[in-house]
């Protein structure tokens, strides 16, 4: 039996991620957020899962966790299989997520193996058009998602299965697993784009402060160079996925620059790529890069450092800034220190405005089904549930070694210990935010936002088209 003071947090937290995370923004990062190289694991035993258990999490919590989420009478499911497919595969994540998967296996025998890959994407294409799709699919776009609902390749989520999604996540999170009026994706994961990583004590050391204002940042840059200091750390590239960092910074400045209304008529293809706002924006962001000083880049070249490479640099004073999602913790070198005042410790700031409001841009990932079975759904409510979360966020913290996992999630009904005050603190952006959306990429067609803004982006980056030339093929690929 829980004791009452525990509740009465957990219904504390559940309201602080309802009202943090009640916008349009929803699961998954713009383009695979690890990288790693594919593996594929099976679902360890009961044994082997009880015994991580023990060594990782506190039997109290997982115990509450599992009164809140798992029923009594849960059909017995043994020698069942699932499997399930996605773009994390760094050893963090991807074991995270299978750590988290055996807890599961472990409660109700269905045997459940993780497959990642970082053009998973790109795979999951020829997997559905062959006819051999995983029986779940963790999809990085929203979009991507809709697509393949509307080509009926995903199946529509059962009643039940959507009533127990309903417990853990707000209706603006679910939205985005809504295609035209039914619902086939469950959030999963969430992510705060807006962030700006950095380190205080060297600041201070600098006589530098935190920028409060776009303008305010790039004269910042131009005293750190002034200084002999390189302002930003910067990669774009990500196998099939490369060009989607930029387009993070686009999406950024849209909501700094322009209206929510003009964010939102971009994104449904209302407001063109070549018009002034959004090709102007192309500009804003390239100027700053192309600035000397401006930029370093451990690969040579912005359009060559993968962006999981930005990590290492930072750390080493390499760069004094490098802009990325909340997820990114999990490429900072494992021993740094978060947030607790030391000399070498790793915070973040706001990514900063340009009209002195607070617009805010969100990601995440939703999974679909391809495959009508009772151990499948009941593996989808329990990627919908806190205790998948709860689970997934303590493997990964463990994993990672301490400090920030690089996870987070808007599930509510959560135990807000499992996260550092860091991560917490990602949650009071959002709380203040003036607006928030969701990365507009991951909403646009895939074969857009997946696909010519990315490649597109990374065209004028190395120089090799202008922003005039790239922005009206972005145009010309939008679907009819």
């Amino acid at each position: 039996m829980k004791d009452h003071s525990n509740r009465r947090t957990r219904l504390r937290w559940a309201r602080l991620l309802a009202i943090a995370l009640a916008f349009g923004l929803i699961a998954a990062a713009c383009g695979s957020d690890d990288d790693g190289d594919a593996e594929e694991a099976p679902a360890a035993t009961e044994a082997m899962a009880e015994e991580s258990m023990d060594d990782s999490m506190d039997d109290e919590s997982m115990d509450d966790s599992m009164d809140d989420d798992m029923s009594d009478d849960m059909m017995d499911l043994s020698g069942t299989k699932v499997t399930v497919f996605g773009p994390e595969s760094s050893d963090e994540e991807a074991g995270a997520l299978r750590d988290a998967l055996d807890h599961f296996a472990a409660q109700t025998g269905i045997e459940i193996s993780y497959t990642g890959a970082r053009d998973a994407a790109d795979q999951i294409n020829a997997q559905a058009a062959g006819g051999n799709p995983p029986d779940i699919f963790i999809f990085p776009q929203p979009g991507k998602l809709a697509d393949f609902a509307r080509d009926g390749h995903l199946i529509a989520l059962p009643d039940d299965v959507i009533a127990a999604m309903n417990e853990h996540w707000t209706p603006a999170w679910t939205a985005f697993g809504d295609v035209d009026g039914t619902q086939y994706g469950i959030p999963n994961k969430s992510d705060l784009k807006s962030l700006v990583w950095y380190k205080p004590a060297l600041f201070e050391s600098k006589g530098y402060s935190v920028p409060g204002t776009w303008d305010e940042l790039k004269a910042l840059s131009a005293e750190m160079i002034a200084n002999g200091d390189t302002p930003f750390c910067i990669g774009i590239e990500s196998g099939p996925a490369t060009g989607w960092t930029f387009t993070d910074w686009v999406e950024d400045l849209m909501l700094r620059f322009h209206t929510p209304a003009e964010y939102d008529a971009w994104v449904a293809g209302d407001l063109a790529f070549s018009s002034a706002e959004v090709s102007g924006v192309f500009t804003e962001v390239l100027d700053l890069w192309n600035t000397p000083g401006m930029v370093f880049a451990a690969g040579g070249s912005i359009a060559a450092t993968p962006f999981g490479d930005n990590g290492q640099p930072l750390v080493d004073d390499d760069c004094m800034m490098h802009r990325q999602a909340s997820f990114y913790a999990a490429f900072i070198p494992e021993g740094t220190a978060f947030a607790d005042g030391s000399a070498d410790a790793v915070d973040t700031f706001y990514f900063p405005s340009v009209k002195g409001d607070q617009p805010v841009l969100g990601a995440g990932t939703l999974v679909g089904a391809f495959r009508d079975a009772p151990e499948v759904w009941e593996v989808m409510k329990y990627f919908a549930s806190s205790e998948y979360a709860e689970v997934r966020q303590q493997a990964q913290t463990e994993r990672k070694g301490g400090g920030l996992s690089g996870f987070l999630s808007a599930a509510t009904n959560q135990d807000p210990s499992v996260y550092q005050p860091l991560e917490q603190s990602f949650l009071d952006i959002l709380q203040n935010a003036d607006v928030v959306r969701f990365d507009g990429s991951d909403l646009m067609p895939a074969e857009v936002g997946a696909g010519t803004f990315w490649t597109e982006g990374t065209a004028v980056v190395n120089g090799d088209k202008s922003v005039a030339e790239a922005t009206q093929a972005i145009d010309d690929s939008w679907p009819q």
